[in-house]
């Protein structure tokens, strides 16, 4: 017990030479706000080093999260990651295996007290050329529920989400969810219930590769029992007719899992939710288009 109480002593008494002071935060807030560009984001590792949440320029998104270092951040084009490695099992040859691939730095680390900050270019960024997220905020969609017959029930707007004057509280909005440790903005879509649908439609999506993604918010996604079901989310060419992608979420599975597709010209789209047992089933579901990959290819 005398070694154990003179060991944590000893860490606390190394670990404030290991953590950077506000001179170090505002060195890298000055770096960024000179040289960042529209399209940026920082990424964290540690995960956990929070604290650069508090002093990166307002606008630039932050990324930290459990289990980040494979994320595409296709989004983005350029990545600066803020790294602090001399943090006590910061793990950096398991991120540099993650991270690495796909990733080229644009110029040499730089050193600011204890943070090593690198910019890279991200050669898994794909242009987003749509997003259900941001054309939901356009007014230009139509909510509904759809029953097997065909039989429809409109979802008017509120300002704020699409609601729906039938059953339990059934809603589509844009809002932010955690899908296993992972931040997601992404459409709000509980099913409700039985062979119904409830179906968002969007007039006009461009041509390009379809990604649909769905997950089951809070902790409901790791949950069993025989009252839960699965949950299909759904992508749909409404000048074909076709299907364009598909996801099913049986009870247990966490996080957001993607299915792609491709829509050859511009078309009208529909995306639906349906789950014959709407308990627990708090879906949130997002669709984008995106332009080509350097790496990816088309």
């Amino acid at each position: 017990m005398l070694l154990a109480a003179v060991y944590a002593l000893g860490f606390h008494a190394w670990l404030p030479t290991r953590m950077p002071d506000p001179a170090n935060d505002r060195a890298v807030a000055d770096v960024l706000r000179a040289e960042a560009q529209a399209g940026d984001v920082v990424f964290l590792h540690p995960w956990w080093t929070e604290r650069a949440r508090a002093f990166v320029p307002a606008g630039l998104p932050v990324v930290g999260y459990l289990n980040d270092e494979g994320d595409p951040l296709e989004a983005h084009p350029r990545i600066w990651v803020l790294d602090q490695p001399g943090l006590p099992r910061a793990g950096n040859a398991a991120f540099e295996r993650s991270f690495g691939p796909h990733r080229e730095a644009l110029g040499p680390a730089r050193t600011l007290g204890p943070y090593r900050l690198t910019l890279y270019r991200n050669d898994l960024y794909r242009p987003t050329l749509f997003s259900a997220t941001d054309a939901l905020a356009s007014g230009q969609v139509q909510v509904y529920v759809e029953q097997p017959t065909g039989e429809r029930t409109l979802c008017p707007s509120d300002g704020r989400a699409y609601r729906c004057p039938v059953g339990r509280d059934l809603r589509v909005a844009a809002e932010w969810h955690e899908l296993f440790y992972k931040p997601e903005r992404c459409l709000w879509m509980h099913p409700p219930g039985g062979a119904a649908k409830l179906v968002v439609e969007f007039p006009s999506v461009p041509a390009g590769r379809v990604r649909l993604q769905a997950g089951i918010a809070w902790e409901y996604a790791w949950m069993h029992g025989p009252d839960l079901r699965p949950l299909a989310a759904v992508a749909e060419d409404l000048a074909t007719g076709k299907g364009l992608a598909r996801v099913d979420l049986t009870p247990g599975m966490e996080g957001f899992h993607s299915a792609d597709g491709v829509l050859t010209s511009a078309a009208p789209v529909r995306v639906w939710t349906q789950a014959d047992s709407e308990r627990l089933r708090d879906a949130c579901v997002g669709l984008r288009v995106l332009g080509p990959s350097s790496a990816e290819g088309p």
